[in-house]
C-alpha cells in the first residue's frame, strides 16, 4: 500500500451531530498500538519452491484472502509490485518477493483465484497484481465501503481505528520497495497492512447491512473488479507542471519534444521521470531556449554532474523543436476533448448551466441525506457530460435512465438519480443562478 497515513488514527472522527445535541454520544474506543504482527514477520518468500509451499498453506486456509502489494511509485516508471502481502485465516501471512522469479507464481495464483479478496483501494493494487497473472473472481474493497458509509477519514489506519480499536504502526508507504534488500521495519509495516483486514472487512460489512448499503456496495466491489483498464492519456506531456508560464507554440515545442526524451529514457531505465529530469527543469529549458548544449548546461538544474553527461540527449531535443515547421508546432491549447469551465456554460450553454445548478444542489441534498459523498453517489464527470448534453425532448424518465447506463452508473446509482435529475432538468428556470456559484462537486 503506497499511500501513507496522513493523520493520527487515535484521534476522535468528528461527528455531525454537536456534543450538547447528543446526551449519550458513545465514547471513542481506546486504541491499542499495533506494532507487529501475532505471529512474527513473516520471511520474505523468492523461490519457487517457496512459492509453491505458500500456496499448498493458502489452498488450505478458509474465508476471504487480505492482499496489499508495495510498488516503488515516485522511485520506478514501472507500478509493478515489488512485494505483496497475503493472509488467510487458517493459513498465516505470506511476503511474496515476485521480482525475480515472477513466473514461478502459477500455485499461489491458483489457490487465490475464487476466494474472496480483500483489499484497501482496490484500484491501486489490481492493476500489479493482474500483471503478475493473478486472477480475482470476487473482490471487498474495504476503502470504498467506508465511502459509501460516509467515514470522514477512509484511509486504513483511520478505518481500523474506527472499527477495530487497533492503531496500526505505518510510515513506509511512499518508500522505495525495490530496494533490496528489504529493512526489517518496512516489512514490519508490510505484514501489518494484511494483518487485520480481513476483521475489519467484516465489521464494514457489517455497517453495510445495518445501513442498508450493501447492495450498494456488491455493485460497486464489482465495478472495480470488472471496469477494464482506462485509455492511455492523449499529449500527457502537456501535464507538465507550470506548462501555463510557456507562453509561445515554439517553447511548447520544447516542452513535448524534452518531455518525450525523458519518457524514452525513463521507460528505458525504469526510473521515474521526475527523478530522470525535473518538470522546472523542462520548463526552465523551453523559456530560455538555449542555443547550445553549452548553454543548457549553465540553467538550474542542467549544470549538474549527472545532467552534464546527457546534455547531448537534452540539446538534441531542444533541437529537433526549433527545426519544426510553424504548422508542426502544438497549439496553445489542448482543444478538442472535454467540457468548458463550469464558469463559462451560463454563456455559452444556458440551458445546461441551468441543469447543472439545480443537479449539483439537489445531490448536495441527496448525500446529506443517505450520508455519502456526492462522488460516490454519481460521478462528476458523467454528471457533467449529461448536464451539458442534456437528454432530448421531452426529457423523460427512460432517456435520463438510458444515459446514466451508458455512462457507466450502477443500477443503484440509476434508481436513486435518475428521479432527482428528472425533477431538476425539468425544472422552471431561476433567473440569475450562474453555475459556477453552485457548490463543487
Amino acid at each position: 500500500m503506497t499511500d501513507p497515513t496522513a493523520s493520527d488514527p487515535t484521534a476522535p472522527d468528528p461527528g455531525s451531530v454537536p456534543a450538547s445535541d447528543a446526551p449519550e454520544a458513545a465514547a471513542e474506543p481506546e486504541i491499542t498500538p499495533l506494532t507487529q504482527p501475532a505471529e512474527g514477520v513473516p520471511p520474505v518468500l523468492r523461490t519457487p519452491a517457496e512459492f509453491d509451499e505458500a500456496a499448498a498453506r493458502l489452498a488450505a486456509g478458509e474465508g476471504p484472502v487480505a492482499l496489499d502489494t508495495e510498488r516503488a511509485s515516485g522511485f520506478r516508471y514501472s507500478g509493478r509490485a515489488y512485494l505483496v502481502q497475503i493472509r488467510r485465516r487458517g493459513s498465516g501471512s505470506f511476503l511474496i518477493d515476485p521480482i525475480d522469479h515472477p513466473d514461478a507464481l502459477g500455485g499461489v495464483i491458483a489457490a487465490l483465484d475464487g476466494p474472496q479478496w480483500v483489499l484497501h483501494a482496490a484500484d491501486q493494487d489490481l492493476p500489479c497484481l493482474r500483471e503478475l497473472g493473478f486472477v480475482c473472481a470476487d473482490l471487498f474493497d474495504t476503502e470504498l465501503g467506508g465511502r459509501l458509509l460516509g467515514l470522514p477519514r477512509v484511509n486504513l489506519a483511520a478505518m481500523v481505528a474506527h472499527h477495530l480499536g487497533l492503531g496500526l504502526v505505518k510510515g513506509h508507504g511512499a518508500a522505495d520497495w525495490s530496494r533490496r534488500p528489504l529493512p526489517e521495519d518496512w516489512l514490519n509495516y508490510a505484514a501489518l497492512d494484511v494483518e487485520v483486514l480481513v476483521e475489519l472487512r467484516d465489521a464494514v460489512a457489517a455497517d453495510l447491512v445495518a445501513a442498508g448499503k450493501d447492495e450498494w456496495a456488491a455493485e460497486e466491489f464489482e465495478h472495480v473488479r470488472t471496469k477494464p483498464e482506462p485509455p492511455p492519456r492523449v499529449d500527457r506531456w502537456r501535464r507538465t507542471s507550470s506548462l501555463h508560464t510557456v507562453k509561445s507554440t515554439r517553447a511548447l515545442a520544447i516542452v513535448r519534444e524534452l518531455w518525450s526524451s525523458r519518457e524514452e529514457l525513463a521507460i528505458e531505465r525504469d526510473i521515474a521521470p521526475g527523478r530522470v529530469l525535473p518538470d522546472s527543469a523542462i520548463v526552465s529549458a523551453a523559456q530560455a531556449s538555449p542555443a547550445t548544449a553549452e548553454d543548457l548546461t549553465r540553467l538550474p538544474v542542467f549544470g549538474g554532474h549527472r545532467q552534464r553527461r546527457l546534455a547531448r540527449r537534452w540539446f538534441g531535443a531542444i533541437d529537433r523543436a526549433r527545426r519544426l515547421a510553424d504548422a508542426d508546432l502544438p497549439p496553445r491549447n489542448a482543444g478538442g476533448a472535454g467540457l468548458p469551465a463550469v464558469n463559462r456554460w451560463a454563456n455559452r450553454n444556458p440551458e445546461a448551466a441551468q441543469r447543472l445548478s439545480a443537479t449539483r444542489t439537489a445531490l448536495a441534498e441527496l448525500s446529506e441525506r443517505v450520508g455519502t459523498p456526492v462522488e460516490n453517489l454519481l460521478q462528476p464527470d458523467l454528471m457533467r457530460q449529461i448536464c451539458w448534453d442534456g437528454v432530448g425532448e421531452p426529457v423523460t424518465l427512460d432517456a435520463i435512465t438510458e444515459r446514466l447506463t451508458r455512462g457507466g452508473a450502477r443500477r443503484w446509482q440509476r434508481e436513486l438519480c435518475t428521479p432527482l435529475m428528472f425533477t431538476a432538468f425539468t425544472a422552471p428556470p431561476e433567473p440569475d443562478a450562474p453555475a459556477d456559484a453552485e457548490p463543487a462537486s
